[in-house]
């Protein structure tokens, strides 16, 4: 009978039940309310905008352009592996992209798998008329990178308890003891000059937020779990969300920080056709003899030249419907970017 208590326990604290194994401590999950108080990272972000967000998340009126957020340095994510979380870039994305501040841009681990499609592509294993290929990428046009550091732990003897008491379930609310402070950093930096336009820090304690946003569902924690389900998990991330709101205010009356015009729902609406890559001063030439140069970037309009095959034309950097901008001999004009190619 003793043995088989333990495991008795075990099993009720994990087990999905009609009775929250919350409720064999007494305490009330952020989870259970209505409003999620407790939570730091509530809700979720898509096309449509931000559903369930924080009330203290800061807002912009639109987006100033992409953002990619870095992962932290090695020491950082080891720190955090030390106390079960995992990196919190994915975090720190769906806050941004719920602060309607900018459009993210996939440049972390998914990015791997991203262009291993165009391998695939390039290589003539995918299905013809596929849609995979060159220049259908988003550019970034900010970079953020998150740094957080702990103070020393302040621990006492309850985690130990909880931890023998319930095993697995127990260790991670007890890990919630560990440390008593998280600050985190977030530094955005231009990426065509690479100049930091913002810097700023963000701090929780553990008695920022009442206990009551502790607990397990099932046993299960992944993906932001153990950012929503346990102590050090809504410390850093109440620390980052701080931080974001920090950065949000020193950018959000800076209209000249503004770098791309997008709209997320109209951009992921529509789909990205593949072509070449142009960049601004490449030389371009015409696929075949007669391109012709249009005044304006539509086929209606007035036709300025026809060239011949060979003639090269510099591309100025803007494109627009389709079209390149470009200078000749006999001067500019616009061309359709599917008849012209690098010499």
């Amino acid at each position: 009978m003793h043995k088989s208590l333990p495991a008795l326990l075990l099993g009720l604290f994990l087990t999905q039940s009609t009775v929250p194994a919350h409720a064999f401590l007494g305490i009330k999950l952020g989870s259970d309310d209505k409003e999620n108080s407790d939570n730091p990272t509530p809700g979720g972000a898509g096309p449509d905008g931000a559903t369930g967000e924080s009330a203290k998340l800061e807002k912009c009126d639109k987006p100033y352009g992409t953002l990619a957020v870095a992962e932290p340095q090695d020491y950082v994510g080891q720190a955090l592996m030390s106390y079960g979380l995992p990196s919190p870039v994915g975090l720190i994305r769906m806050m941004v992209q719920q602060s309607n501040c900018f459009v993210v841009v996939e440049r972390g681990r998914a990015m791997k798998n991203l262009m291993q499609e165009r391998e695939l592509a390039s290589s003539g294993m995918l299905r013809s008329g596929s849609n995979m290929g060159g220049g259908q990428m988003v550019t970034a046009d900010y970079v953020l990178t998150p740094d957080v550091v702990f103070s020393n732990k302040d621990a006492g003897g309850m985690g130990a308890a909880l931890g023998g008491l319930f095993g697995v379930g127990g260790a991670l609310l007890a890990a919630g003891l560990k440390f008593k402070e998280a600050q985190t950093s977030m530094l955005l930096a231009d990426a065509r000059s690479s100049l930091q336009v913002a810097a700023a820090q963000g701090m929780a304690k553990k008695t920022d937020f009442s206990l009551g946003g502790l607990g397990l569902v099932g046993g299960v924690v992944g993906g932001f779990g153990a950012y929503e389900n346990t102590a050090e998990g809504k410390v850093v991330a109440a620390s980052f969300l701080d931080n974001w709101n920090n950065i949000v205010r020193s950018i959000r009356n800076n209209p000249q920080l503004a770098r791309t015009d997008i709209n997320l729902k109209a951009e992921s609406s529509k789909p990205a056709k593949a072509g070449s890559v142009f960049n601004e001063g490449d030389v371009i030439t015409g696929k075949i003899a007669g391109l012709k140069v249009y005044a304006s970037p539509d086929k209606k309009a007035k036709l300025v030249a026809t060239l011949k095959k060979g003639e090269e034309l510099v591309f100025t950097g803007q494109e627009e419907g389709g079209f390149l901008s470009v200078e000749g001999n006999d001067g500019g004009g616009w061309v359709d970017k599917n008849m012209v190619k690098k010499p």
